[in-house]
């Protein structure tokens, strides 16, 4: 596939804190048309990675994005899930050969109170606009790659 107007994508978001991890998908569809994109709902950042997999081995997409909002709950436990989300979307993507980007943030002083909540819907817009671009990058790049004088040689490699 290239990164042209034929490119697929899919978007998985946790459900938790939606409000706020909603706005990284706006952002996303403000650089890819919303046309290009199925979108996926999951109970939270922990299953990502999960729901990330099987979306990655249909071959349907270019990318797989995924999106969350891990806040510290004054526990050890946010810095765990944030560690096996990543590490996770990382091990996808390796496995599956494809792009499996992370809009994970995990601020260690999130309040549930108006003014953080706003700073952190705008800024899951901007990051999800970065995913975008990221995920348009590495879809070129993967192309370019593949279009090389010896692509189809490394293509048998890779697809063995």
């Amino acid at each position: 596939m290239t990164h042209e107007k034929s490119a697929r994508f899919a978007f998985v978001r946790a459900s938790w804190h939606a409000d706020i991890v909603d706005r990284a998908f706006d952002g996303f569809t403000q650089i890819i048309d919303a046309a290009q994109v199925d979108s996926f709902a999951v109970p939270g950042a922990f299953e990502l990675p999960l729901m990330a997999q099987p979306l990655a081995k249909t071959g349907r997409y270019d990318a797989v994005i995924c999106a969350a909002f891990v806040v510290d709950g004054g526990i050890y436990r946010h810095d765990f899930v944030a560690q096996s989300v990543v590490d996770g979307l990382m091990r996808v993507g390796l496995d599956c050969d494809l792009p499996v980007l992370s809009v994970s943030l995990t601020p260690h002083h999130y309040q549930e109170t108006d003014h953080h909540n706003a700073i952190y819907r705008e800024h899951f817009v901007i990051k999800g606009r970065e995913a975008a671009q990221a995920a348009l990058g590495m879809t070129k790049a993967l192309d370019t790659f593949s279009l090389k004088e010896n692509g189809p040689e490394i293509s048998k490699i890779s697809a063995a």
